[in-house]
């Protein structure tokens, strides 16, 4: 159950108090504002190490790392003293006009140390939505300069996401998202994503990961390889519900994209960082990208950041052919945001993080996470790193998701709040992504909590005649 703390609210408002003007004042985002105000947000006051703190002084744990994001675990003072340190010396300067500063720097030269081979140049940005709109017009830029404008056209995935900026959701292959603003923007073909659970019918999941995967190249033979930039993924789609790929998948796209001369992006916002055991996703599946989208977990989330990490091949064209890159940000590389950065990448590396998610955490949470497959509830359990889903069934040898839009996957994230753990539902999958640094004696209790909430979501869904 929910372990209660004293209430430490700001200014000593109580939780009505802070509902009642959050539902005045604030738009949340991918929010039902009617329905939100009428229920009353959650108010979170306060956090430490994999736990947060409601206005009510209920003590829950973050199990999806804030939004993916809080990868060495809330209040680490080394990266709040850098944040205060360089404000204090430097609170703002653009990186326009012939100028840059030494965070900037320091925070470049850093990335390169962990990045994949021949990808040592950073673009700085705000957001990983940010970043793709970012990739979109530098790759087109690329292509542009050698005398290639007609390659411009994108291939990504249908249900992907790559941000909720024009771009960005644009790239992203969720439909929903698509019926609003009159998306998606031209130049960009959505193909088959690599789901064996709900798609994968009777193939073995290595058989439909090259289906898959040829999908791929149908849509590049169709669109002519002569008019296709990139191909962008995520190495595990994460707000599309934890989407694993077979391993049959990423070898596959990587060999079609560069036999017909096709860029590849990883897309790391999720990924990145060491969420699968991995500095990045891409190495987990043996990729070699051409760019990389970054944010999130760069700075765990303690100031906003993203970037597009550059390979080689794109840098040497963009520095040597492509004269002014005509785009940029005005928090491009911010002081304060790059010090963030550079105190968790010391973070990461000095307590070992990416290692302790490959050989320790990750395999020990696994292991518990596994065994969920046996549950009566449970389609699939799966997991890499420390980023996992848990399909929500009525049927295990079907494998179909309950009738109607995830009313199933909501009930069991409201139970898992209740019982004192974040997860998140996507439609009928529960997803989970702790802060990397946590411990086997709090996978432990995540792992008592998860079988607790399988149980009472079960025994909810009879109950409702669901099931």
């Amino acid at each position: 159950m929910v372990t209660k703390m004293p209430s430490r609210t700001h200014n000593q408002r109580s939780t009505a108090d802070w509902q009642a003007l959050d539902a005045a004042h604030h738009l949340h985002p991918f929010s039902d504002m009617k329905q939100l105000n009428a229920a009353g947000s959650r108010v979170i006051v306060r956090a430490e190490g994999i736990h947060i703190i409601d206005s009510d002084g209920n003590r829950v744990i973050d199990g999806m790392s804030g939004l993916w994001n809080v990868n060495v675990g809330h209040a680490r003072h080394e990266i709040i003293d850098a944040i205060s340190a360089q404000l204090s010396t430097l609170d703002y300067y653009n990186t326009f006009f012939k100028t840059t500063h030494p965070a900037v720097i320091e925070l470049g030269a850093e990335l390169a140390t962990v990045t994949p081979p021949g990808i040592t140049r950073a673009f700085f940005t705000g957001s990983g939505s940010e970043s793709n709109d970012t990739i979109i017009r530098m790759v087109r830029h690329f292509w542009a300069v050698q005398g290639k404008p007609e390659k411009s056209i994108f291939i990504s995935r249908k249900n992907a996401y790559h941000g909720s900026t024009i771009g960005g959701a644009s790239l992203g292959g969720m439909a929903w998202m698509h019926k609003q603003g009159g998306l998606p923007i031209p130049g960009i073909i959505h193909v088959d994503q690599p789901y064996w659970w709900a798609e994968g019918g009777d193939m073995s999941p290595d058989e439909f990961g090259l289906w898959a995967a040829n999908q791929v190249a149908l849509a590049i033979d169709r669109a002519g390889p002569e008019n296709v930039a990139a191909f962008i993924g995520e190495p595990i789609q994460g707000a599309g519900g934890v989407i694993i790929p077979p391993a049959t998948y990423w070898p596959a796209v990587q060999k079609i994209c560069r036999d017909r001369d096709v860029l590849i992006v990883s897309d790391e916002v999720i990924c990145g960082f060491g969420r699968t055991g991995h500095w990045f996703g891409c190495q987990h599946f043996g990729v070699q990208p051409d760019l990389m989208a970054v944010a999130k977990g760069i700075t765990s989330g303690y100031f906003p950041l993203g970037g597009v990490l550059v390979g080689a091949r794109v840098a040497d064209v963009i520095t040597e052919q492509g004269g002014e890159f005509a785009h940029g940000y005005t928090y491009s590389g911010h002081p304060g945001a790059c010090a963030a950065a550079l105190a968790n990448l010391a973070i990461l590396k000095r307590e070992n993080v990416v290692e302790h998610v490959r050989i320790d955490a990750g395999p020990y949470l696994q292991a518990g996470w596994h065994r969920f497959n046996d549950h009566p509830l449970v389609g699939e359990a799966r997991m890499v790193g420390l980023i996992g889903a848990i399909e929500l069934t009525p049927d295990k040898h079907a494998r179909v998701p309950f009738p109607g839009d995830g009313k199933a996957g909501t009930i069991c994230r409201d139970i898992a709040f209740g019982q004192g753990l974040v997860m998140r539902a996507v439609r009928d999958t529960m997803i989970l992504a702790p802060p990397l640094v946590v411990t086997h004696a709090q996978i432990d209790e995540i792992i008592e909590k998860v079988a607790r909430i399988l149980d009472l979501t079960r025994a909810e869904l009879i109950r409702q005649g669901l099931l």
